[in-house]
């Protein structure tokens, strides 16, 4: 018996890592993506041609960036679907509106018609039943301190010139936003209690939440269907 129906989690599942920077989003990809034989959809950030002219100028390109972001996102999920699932996916395409281009409408680095063009466009493209939600999005969380001592230990020179007071702005947004979502189910996993790293067991666990989480809201759907 594999991994997979070990923990009663279907082959075609679609599954969502987010949460704030530092959080570990890309290991937890990696390891349930190892363990049930799925494929990984991580973001590619090197190709993108707006990146560096936004960090130079928030302003001018936060909307471009956004924009290009919802694209490459909505292409992204229809490829999984299109493939028939079995997808571990490193960071959702809710947060980009959730949480970016609102952070940046907030700020003023982006004008209130780009803000509302944006929000338009991403409800029009996403919320709707015709969008391929997934079946689960795993939210990771943990202490702000906990989350920083990760950012700090892994010395990335970008994030390690950010100010603290960054990193705790965004630290709660995220929580902010993960209280109000409903588009898909959630389940959330607390840092604190695995580690990844030095213990593959703590994997076990997790996998078995997400079967029955899964589960449940399939048959909920299914339900839904026939009334």
């Amino acid at each position: 018996m594999n991994v997979r129906e070990r923990y009663g989690i279907p082959h075609d599942s679609v599954i969502t890592i987010a949460g704030t920077v530092g959080v570990g989003k890309s290991t937890m990809t990696h390891a349930l993506a190892d363990a049930l034989k799925f494929r990984t959809s991580l973001e590619k950030v090197e190709t993108n041609p707006y990146l560096d002219k936004f960090y130079h100028d928030f302003e001018r390109w936060s909307f471009h960036l956004q924009i290009y972001f919802l694209a490459e996102r909505f292409k992204e999920q229809k490829k999984i679907f299109e493939y028939g699932g079995g997808f571990i996916q490193d960071r959702s395409i809710y947060e980009d509106t959730g949480i970016f281009a609102r952070m940046h409408y907030e700020k003023g680095t982006m004008s209130e018609i780009d803000y509302e063009t944006y929000t338009n466009l991403f409800d029009a493209m996403v919320m709707t039943p015709y969008f391929p939600h997934p079946d689960l999005l795993i939210y990771l969380e943990g202490s702000f301190e906990d989350i920083l001592t990760r950012i700090k230990s892994r010395g990335r020179p970008m994030e390690q010139q950010t100010p603290v007071e960054y990193w705790e702005e965004m630290y709660q947004r995220y929580e902010n936003w993960i209280d109000n979502f409903n588009a898909c189910p959630v389940l959330r996993l607390n840092i604190a209690d695995y580690d990844l790293v030095q213990d593959e067991n703590s994997l076990e666990p997790i996998l078995d939440k997400i079967g029955h989480f899964i589960n449940q809201s399939r048959k909920w759907r299914s339900s839904r269907l026939l009334t």
